[in-house]
């Protein structure tokens, strides 16, 4: 695309001594695909709050479990995944075409990293379609205006936010731009969001914010449930409701009722 945010657009060269989210949480999943200073930051996020690993599994989980709702029964056959980070198991687009093989999956984030592995990893079905978009999650006018090159805007889309909205520091800021990208979606669309609370352990939980802000590559913001609430404002939540992910439809496969993690979300329709 012309406009530099397409698949095939220059991407910029990758700074490996300035850490990034993407990668600072692909090493806390496990993954290979981060620099030795995502180790440390990562690292010290960790040392002040160990529970921060679990988050990222509850909401890689999370996503699955939405994800797979939407297009197994749901319908839903697009979707669009804001800030999705770097490939690791269980990708939207892979959860969604095990569903529903025709589904359609854009993929956005800024980290050129993110781009380059996604390029080389993430494969479409025949019958479906993957697209990767280099831009910024403030520029909603371009991610609408690239994801209509392989959605159907038109149609449902499936908004995917995990963990996006607490780089918004600013509430209104961050409430407007997941109205304008909503707005840009046609009704029976959902959006799926969540982000880090500080219900569970709030000590821990304050105590990382200061650290990630002293080190991390952008800042970020815990909100509470009654803040993350105000994302669906419009919209139809699906039960059970906002609450910790890992209580979201959790897998009744799974022994036991999953602990509580401090990062709440939900999944919600447009009317």
């Amino acid at each position: 695309m012309a406009d530099g945010h397409g698949e095939d657009a220059v991407l910029p060269s990758i700074d490996e001594t300035v850490p990034h989210s993407a990668r600072i949480w692909n090493y806390w999943l496990g993954g290979r695909d981060n620099y030795a200073v995502d180790r440390v930051v990562g690292d010290g996020i960790r040392r002040v709050n160990p529970e921060i690993v679990e988050i990222a599994v509850a909401q890689r989980a999370f996503l699955c479990r939405a994800v797979r709702h939407l297009a197994a029964e749901a319908g839903v056959r697009q979707f669009l995944d804001i800030g999705t980070g770097l490939p690791t198991v269980d990708n939207t687009h892979e959860v969604a075409q095990r569903a529903a093989p025709e589904a359609r999956v854009v993929y956005v984030d800024n980290d050129p990293l993110v781009l380059v592995h996604a390029r080389a990893l993430l494969t479409s079905t025949p019958e479906g379609a993957t697209r990767y978009l280099y831009a910024d999650a403030r520029d909603t006018g371009a991610i609408l205006d690239g994801a209509s090159q392989t959605l159907d805007l038109s149609e449902p889309v499936a908004l995917m936010l995990l963990g996006v909205t607490g780089h918004i520091t600013d509430d209104q800021e961050a409430q407007a731009l997941v109205t304008r990208l909503m707005d840009g979606l046609s009704p029976g669309s959902h959006l799926v969001l969540c982000d880090d609370t500080e219900v569970v352990n709030p000590r821990a939980m304050r105590r990382m914010i200061e650290e990630w802000n002293a080190t991390g590559d952008s800042p970020r913001v815990n909100r509470t449930p009654d803040q993350l609430a105000r994302f669906f404002d419009g919209l139809e939540l699906l039960d059970p409701g906002l609450l910790s992910i890992s209580h979201w439809r959790p897998d009744p496969d799974l022994p036991g009722t999953p602990a509580e993690v401090d990062d709440f979300g939900g999944v919600a329709r447009k009317p």
